[in-house]
């Protein structure tokens, strides 16, 4: 091993920065703290996306804190998703604690207790603003790859769409979608058949189904008006400070498919309407996926390659993605691999397949003369962790064992007075939590459907009235006696018969 002078000089050559920089704390050698030792991640590369990893307990919801803490001093918004409701603190300054300065003396950092502008952010019924998306905005391919379904089944979506558009009906919500659905092959199934091709019953209802599942996870709360405007993510306050959005996800851990839907349109709308602007020396956005396990769960290899084709392309809008997790190995190899930042908290070694997973981490990490990676990764404490970033020029840093600063606010959660006062004081809540229920597709149809069924019924009395009238007619005909027969039958010709009958006799 090197000596201390020389890991010193190592770390200070490799954390150097010319341009604004985060720092983390201060680099450990030999399980010791160097002070001033720091160990910096540029703002230049924080649109390289990044990793948070660790067991349970060993401090990764702080890390993200302090992250998002100095994104936002530095006037940069912040998007968390908050999903075990231990974040919301961050609008109220850190109480301070005798261990937090004994932390900061070791790493020679000052600590300062601030608090952060907040907005609090729901999909479901919780307070907060309400985020929505309309059917319309996901479009027929992300809604299909959503519902994972076969290119037979996501034809008929894209049918769907189009009939909606070709007929100015808007797709708002998932009631919309499935009226023109089983419309399709019901009572609109000649108009159908006639402008867009024949659509099998059997995929409409599989398509249905795959919808009701949807729904179950709670989707038919976010799909509606009014449409969440991304824009909305990157407010400034009057202090220069960027806000920091929480999504209260709390509700929601048991429902990965709603989860995943949400983040897939979230990324999706944001690459679609932030402009491109390559690297420039600061994020526009950066959004922190806790429990980014629940994105890949369950999820379909076509919603996965979704996910990672916006994880590659994204970066360009000046966003960056940093996902937070228990293992690395939650991540899918294609998007681990364009994560410039990984900040690895310890890892528990109590089975053969734990102790797998950490050798498999500890080489997705550069090599170092001055630590041995895998013993390194399993003897770390509570809020420290092995970092490695990239410099302004896109090289990776040198690997640094860690002692990470504390929080500047309050680590544990508002109270439910604090909460209220925040989200009564917000700006965004009269915007987006009135419920609108506009005429859309639903609407259109039903109205489309009596006004055929009424004339239908009209069609059919007029030809009821019609027979009617036919068969009086006829009677009237068969009744009428012929003018001949008449005659014959009539009292005055059969007197003059009888007459004539009379005479001849006599």
């Amino acid at each position: 091993m090197s000596s201390k002078y020389n890991f010193i000089e190592h770390i200070e050559k490799g954390y150097v920065t010319k341009g604004d920089a985060i720092t983390m704390g201060a680099a450990m050698y030999e399980g010791e703290t160097v002070t001033d030792a720091y160990v910096k991640i540029p703002l230049k590369t924080l649109n390289r996306h990044g990793l948070i990893a660790g067991a349970t307990g060993t401090g990764k919801t702080k890390t993200l804190q302090v992250l998002a803490e100095n994104l936002s001093e530095k006037g940069i918004p912040v998007l968390l998703m908050d999903l075990k409701g231990d974040l919301s603190g961050i609008a109220q300054p850190s109480p301070g604690h005798r261990k937090i300065d004994e932390r900061h003396a070791k790493i020679g950092f000052p600590f300062e207790a601030k608090n952060f502008p907040i907005e609090i952010l729901s999909l479901s019924d919780q307070d907060g603003v309400r985020l929505r998306a309309t059917v319309s905005e996901f479009g027929p391919v992300l809604l299909s790859r959503i519902l994972d379904l076969t290119e037979t089944q996501s034809g008929i979506v894209a049918v769907i769409f189009k009939y909606c558009d070709d007929h100015k009906m808007p797709l708002l919500d998932l009631k919309d979608f499935k009226k023109v659905l089983q419309y399709a092959t019901g009572d609109g199934k000649k108009e159908f058949q006639e402008s867009y091709g024949r659509i099998s019953t059997a995929s409409t209802g599989a398509i249905l189904r795959k919808i009701i599942e949807l729904e179950q996870q709670g989707a038919d709360l976010f799909f509606g008006e009014t449409s969440f405007d991304v824009e909305d993510l990157t407010r400034i306050d009057e202090d220069g400070r960027g806000y920091i959005n929480i999504i209260r996800l709390t509700d929601i851990q048991d429902r990965p498919k709603l989860f995943s839907t949400f983040m897939l349109s979230l990324l999706a709308e944001i690459y679609e309407t932030f402009p491109e602007q390559g690297d420039s020396g600061r994020p526009e956005l950066v959004l922190f996926i806790d429990e980014a396990h629940l994105i890949f769960k369950q999820a379909s290899s076509a919603l996965l390659d979704q996910i990672e084709s916006i994880v590659k392309l994204i970066r360009s809008k000046g966003i960056g993605l940093y996902f937070v997790t228990q293992n690395p190995t939650d991540i899918p190899e294609a998007v681990l691999g364009q994560l410039g930042l990984k900040i690895q908290h310890a890892l528990r070694a109590f089975t053969a397949k734990d102790r797998k997973a950490i050798k498999l981490t500890a080489e997705n990490y550069p090599d170092s003369d001055f630590y041995d990676t895998t013993e390194v990764l399993t003897s770390l404490g509570i809020g420290e962790a092995l970092i490695s970033a990239l410099d302004e020029k896109g090289r990776p840093t040198p690997l640094a064992a860690t002692m990470l600063r504390a929080p500047m606010s309050r680590m544990d959660v508002l109270t439910s007075k604090e909460l209220a006062e925040v989200i009564d004081n917000s700006k965004l809540v009269e915007k987006y939590n009135e419920e609108i229920d506009r005429e859309s597709a639903y609407e259109m149809l039903t109205e489309k459907i009596k006004k055929a069924e009424a004339l239908e019924e009209k069609e059919k009395a007029a030809r009821v009235q019609e027979e009617k009238k036919t068969s009086r007619r006829s009677s009237s005909r068969s009744t009428r006696q012929n003018p001949i027969i008449k005659v014959l039958t009539s009292a005055t010709f059969i007197r003059s018969i009888f007459g004539i009958l009379k005479k001849v006799i006599k």
